[in-house]
């Protein structure tokens, strides 16, 4: 599939936006990934969230680190500025791009694996630092590139698909993100587009860090009895404060259920998945509200989906830097060299 090219060509009255884009200009190549991959659907939520809210792709910055969901990149937003980091380092390639041009749209994807483990420090600190981004991790529990051993978000007690049993605690990155400071906070499911798609496109209009953890499940070694995010185990525990439609391993099936309901959902293979709401009634903006309500549904085994908290008067890094307006990289030489008379009275207020 890798040398396959996806066709120029296509209906020319496909419908476009005001700025005359089609769906088309804001995809990207085909998608190499296994056949029904939750990250192929968060892709088409991007498309389509970028698509509705009118944004000119070329104003669009994406970046990922390695993994399974830092290949998404190449397949969305192909117009779009783009640089795949290495292990763990987006975050920090996604804040050096950020102060030198204020003017772009940042999108960074990463993984379970990429953010959670090895970019742990990188995600901490570009959260709480404020940088104004869509932060989104495709969270599938496992290392899908190196055949399935357990990630830092694989729950306790899950078990991989030799039938491992998992020890260790998982880190809950809505929570830590929560911790940290982020002004944005969602989760969702891979397959809920209804859900995922309006999210998306508040996490884009946010100003400051926003983020949202995506449940991704990876159809080759994580889609199995006893993992917890699993097509199946998702739809069972599944409170969520959005509506719910989810993609199966081969064809898409979609639900529509009332906020504050549970609905079990009954997969191909038989298995049931159970989806809760969040009630109608949860306020988003309380940062201290939303940790012990996720910690209060995850004590009932149920993984909690929708805007969870944000803050309407967000700041970002350049407004707590204080940077001037126009992007660092426009700047000429003098400009950015002021000379020894400059630099002399920022050492001595500083001392």
């Amino acid at each position: 599939m890798t040398y396959i090219t996806k066709p120029q060509l296509h209906h020319p009255k496909l419908a476009a936006n005001s700025l005359g884009y089609t769906r088309r200009d804001y995809e990207g190549s085909v998608s190499t990934l296994c056949a029904g991959c939750g990250h192929d659907s968060i892709s088409a939520a991007i498309i389509q969230a970028c698509y509705e809210l009118e944004l000119p792709p070329h104003r669009i910055a994406k970046l990922s680190g390695i993994g399974c969901s830092s290949k998404t990149p190449d397949y969305f937003l192909g117009n779009s500025h783009g640089f795949n980091t290495v292990h763990g380092r987006m975050p920090s390639v996604l804040t050096g791009a950020n102060l030198a041009n204020r003017d772009l749209i940042y999108l960074g994807v990463s993984g379970d694996g990429d953010s959670a483990s090895i970019g742990l420090g990188q995600f901490a600190h570009s959260i709480r630092r404020g940088v104004n981004m869509l932060y989104i991790v495709e969270n599938n529990g496992v290392y899908g590139l190196t055949k399935g051993q357990f990630s830092a978000t694989s729950d306790k007690g899950s078990k991989s698909k030799k039938g491992v049993v998992n020890h260790d605690a998982g880190i809950d990155l809505v929570m830590l993100a929560l911790q940290m400071g982020a002004t944005f906070v969602a989760r969702s499911f891979s397959g809920d587009k209804a859900q995922l798609v309006p999210l998306i496109k508040a996490a884009l209009a946010h100003k400051g860090a926003a983020f949202i953890d995506c449940v991704s499940p990876c159809v080759q070694f994580n889609n199995h009895v006893g993992s917890t995010k699993s097509y199946d185990y998702v739809r069972e525990h599944n409170e969520a404060v959005n509506r719910m439609d989810v993609v199966s391993p081969r064809d898409t099936i979609t639900v529509d259920y009332a906020p504050g309901t549970t609905i079990p959902v009954t997969q191909h293979d038989g298995s049931i998945l159970q989806l809760h709401k969040l009630a109608q009634h949860y306020d988003p903006s309380d940062r201290v509200a939303a940790l012990a309500y996720l910690q209060s549904r995850q004590a009932l085994g149920e993984i909690v989906t929708g805007l969870l908290f944000i803050d309407p008067e967000a700041r970002d890094l350049h407004e707590n830097l204080d940077t001037i307006d126009a992007p660092l990289n426009s700047l000429n030489e003098a400009e950015l060299v002021p000379g020894v008379d400059v630099l002399a009275k920022l050492n001595a207020s500083l001392r």
